[in-house]
């Protein structure tokens, strides 16, 4: 199928006008002219990759942390409806039976996943080796000093499908557990209380990502840079970012792609209740109430998040950060710290066809998955009326 006039975002990371193939669910062919030929003509609309979610908990009243297999589907079916082609189901901090529950139907997704669902592509898991002081809306009794033959069992137990694990720098053994688990997957510093010193050993032991930049963590100070100034130094150290105008301000969301150029992924941080209306939920084994966009826990901690990805970098846009980079921060950047970025993350020949069309003003007209059109929520709503 050849869809044509476009403004399309390439692998560059810029928009230009063009054209391109798609058969056999990928891209066949990206060109920079309009064909002659007959095609879908897409009117001049932007074409992006479709996004890619590295930390995401939950969303329409599913949370990855049940276990429950037609949740997670629910999950992956919204995902794809909203522009989220590919995504990392996101653990709490529970103990190893509810994980290994949770991992479980992770692996069953991937083995089956639905039509009309996101792809799966590993796990990030960010509890239990977290910091008790930097736990944010992490249920503390579950919280576990780093455990090396604990995850292992977790990650073979999966198939190998962690991803992402994981750690605060602090906490006794965390170097040892970062010099050898990311030796099996990446991993992220993340509910610290680290300073830079500490910080510096544990990016010198091998971790390489930021867990939700700014927030469970210190703040940076002149002469206490702590783990976002040890983190920012290092150009193998990317850091995501939660862009829904409530875990952090517009100006560090500014501030935060200056620091890490290149290198900020977007994430939505979701839980359970994104997408769905004000009232009572629960995170983790914890009830949080939903007000507005803002989801907290009962004595006002600020939980996930109650906005999707593609709305997160809609509003990093609207802060001020160029278009271009905040595509490329919920694209292709995530989709390298998933070591996913041959396959999917940018509108490249070969690559899976994994696109949306949308507006000018970054409006969803359509979202493709494997070159096949995802049908939007007002359309479902539409066929079951029927």
């Amino acid at each position: 199928m050849l869809y044509k006039n476009a403004m399309v975002f390439t692998g560059e990371g810029r928009f230009v006008p063009g054209s391109f193939r798609v058969e056999d669910g990928r891209f066949q062919e990206v060109l920079d002219v309009v064909p002659s030929e007959e095609g879908v003509d897409l009117g001049g609309s932007l074409v992006i990759p479709g996004l890619v979610d590295l930390h995401t908990h939950g969303c329409a009243g599913a949370d990855f942390s049940d276990g429950d297999p037609e949740g997670l589907r629910a999950m992956g079916e919204y995902y794809a409806r909203h522009g989220i082609t590919a995504f990392a189901p996101t653990s709490m901090t529970l103990p190893y039976e509810a994980l290994e529950k949770a991992f479980a139907t992770a692996a069953a997704y991937c083995q089956q996943p639905p039509a009309a669902g996101a792809r799966l592509l590993g796990i990030h898991m960010e509890g239990p080796y977290l910091s008790e002081k930097k736990k944010g809306a992490q249920n503390a009794a579950w919280l576990r000093l780093p455990d090396l033959e604990g995850f292992r069992a977790l990650y073979e137990g999966c198939g190998g499908r962690i991803r992402i694990v994981d750690v605060a720098a602090e906490t006794e053994g965390a170097e040892e557990f970062i010099r050898e688990a990311s030796r099996l997957c990446r991993v992220s510093i993340a509910h610290t209380d680290a300073d830079y010193d500490t910080a510096c050993l544990a990016f010198g032991a091998g971790a390489s990502h930021l867990t939700h930049l700014y927030n469970a963590m210190p703040s940076i100070h002149h002469r206490k840079p702590g783990v976002i100034g040890a983190a920012s130094e290092r150009e193998t150290v990317t850091a995501e970012l939660i862009s829904d105008g409530i875990h952090v301000h517009p100006s560090a969301v500014r501030m935060a792609f200056r620091l890490f150029p290149g290198r900020i992924c977007l994430v939505s941080d979701s839980i359970r209740c994104c997408g769905m209306p004000e009232g009572t939920y629960t995170l983790g084994g914890q009830t949080l109430r939903l007000l507005g966009r803002c989801a907290s826990l009962e004595d006002g901690t600020i939980a996930g998040s109650a906005t999707d990805l593609y709305d997160c970098m809609c509003l990093a846009m609207s802060f001020g950060i160029p278009r271009e980079e905040a595509v490329l921060a919920a694209t292709l950047l995530p989709a390298r710290v998933l070591g996913r970025e041959a396959e999917i993350g940018s509108v490249e020949v070969g690559k899976l066809a994994d696109f949306v069309v949308c507006d000018a003003s970054f409006r969803r007209k359509a979202v493709f998955l494997g070159g096949k059109r995802i049908p939007s929520d007002s359309e479902q709503k539409s066929s079951r009326i029927q």
